[in-house]
């Protein structure tokens, strides 16, 4: 008896690290019908990344690439690996290098996906290369996806986000393994780490300058000289962990913060604060706000933040970082200890605004014509 073999999708990425584009992916990889459909990672990272294991051990393959990124390299790639229904890309501007390669290779479903609304560099050279991979993008991809309708205008231009072909596509979670909280787990991180006792806010996300970790020690600063059992948590790892660890030894903040690094248990870190911060000073959407109000905790968040990642459930409040670092410890403290406890009133939050697994998935296979 001949079984048919499961039609194969190949998603375009840095590396399967723990950030909210790559956790997404995982979300919807883990609940598609792996029999029919398989997905594979083009990663153009050597070391092996958080989720490779998991890739493996669901049937999809991990490709490693050099960092040139280049467009026969890729070609090969997709030529060596497939054959492929679609090509996934989730690589910022480079998604105009790599539907090339795929429409070079003969795929005719090619997706570039927007999860981002600013860039590091306002330089000449930088403009000039976004004017030239924008085009490309345009030309050379069949589909447009983004997480909010700022994303979708940064990558692709105010055009495209009108056209038949863009469509807004939110970033999907397992909400539900947020919904409950076991105190038991909560309780002994609290007594491992030495926060029992203490008012836990929290941030969630990769050291670098988006993040915006330095704004969160001015703030800590601020809350500690008002409530000196107020403790900093901090998830996460990146490059600039170091600097920011160094920075709260020499202004005396260290002993009120926990650095933990990444975490598989991130429901369980959410469950132990008290008030969620999130001041990106850039976020395409902003997944782990999503996490952080499936577990009912109130956010505090810049105006980078997207309307999109508000379920409007009165958990969500924005101060702009230009109102300064007391303005958001004011309001960390007006928050404190206002949790959402009613479970249904959250998941008809993420129901009415469109963030159900299921829907999204088939969305998918739609654009993937499976």
């Amino acid at each position: 008896m001949v079984v048919d073999k499961p039609k194969r999708i190949l998603h375009i990425v840095g590396a399967m690290n723990r950030a909210g584009t790559e956790t997404m992916l995982m979300n919807i990889y883990r609940n598609i019908d792996r029999k029919k459909v398989q997905f594979d990672f083009i990663s153009y990272n050597q070391q092996d990344a958080h989720y490779d294991k998991e890739i493996i051990s669901l049937g999809g393959r991990v490709i490693k690439l050099s960092k040139t990124q280049s467009i026969k390299e890729l070609f090969q790639a997709i030529k060596n690996n497939g054959p492929y229904e679609a090509i996934h890309s989730h690589t910022l501007f480079h998604c105009g290098t790599a539907n090339i390669a795929a429409k070079l290779a003969g795929i005719n479903v090619r997706i570039a996906h927007a999860h981002t609304t600013l860039d590091h560099s306002n330089s000449v050279i930088r403009k000039m290369y976004i004017r030239v991979m924008r085009n490309l993008i345009v030309n050379f991809s069949t589909h447009y996806l983004a997480c909010s309708t700022q994303a979708g205008k940064y990558l692709f231009g105010e055009k495209v986000i009108r056209k038949p072909n863009y469509t807004f596509f939110p970033n999907l979670i397992d909400y539900e393994s947020f919904l409950e909280i076991d105190n038991d787990k909560v309780k002994q991180f609290k007594k491992e780490a030495g926060l029992e006792g203490s008012k836990v806010i929290g941030h969630v996300g990769r050291f670098i300058d988006a993040k915006n970790h330095k704004f969160l020690l001015e703030v800590l600063k601020h809350l500690i000289s008002i409530d000196s059992k107020i403790k900093l948590l901090l998830v996460g790892d990146g490059d600039l962990r170091q600097e920011i660890e160094e920075q709260a030894k020499r202004e005396d903040l260290y002993n009120h913060i926990k650095f933990v690094g990444i975490r598989s248990d991130v429901s369980t870190m959410l469950h132990c604060m008290d008030v969620f911060v999130f001041p990106s000073i850039y976020e395409g959407l902003g997944l782990v706000l999503l996490e952080a109000q499936a577990s009912g905790i109130p956010c505090i968040v810049s105006e980078a933040i997207q309307p999109e990642a508000d379920l409007k459930i009165d958990l969500v409040s924005r101060v702009r970082l230009g109102e300064g670092a007391i303005a958001w410890a004011n309001k960390i403290q007006d928050v404190m200890g206002k949790k959402e406890t009613n479970i249904e009133y959250i998941i008809t939050g993420f129901e009415k605004n469109g963030y159900e697994v299921r829907k999204g998935i088939s969305k998918l296979m739609d654009l993937y014509q499976i």
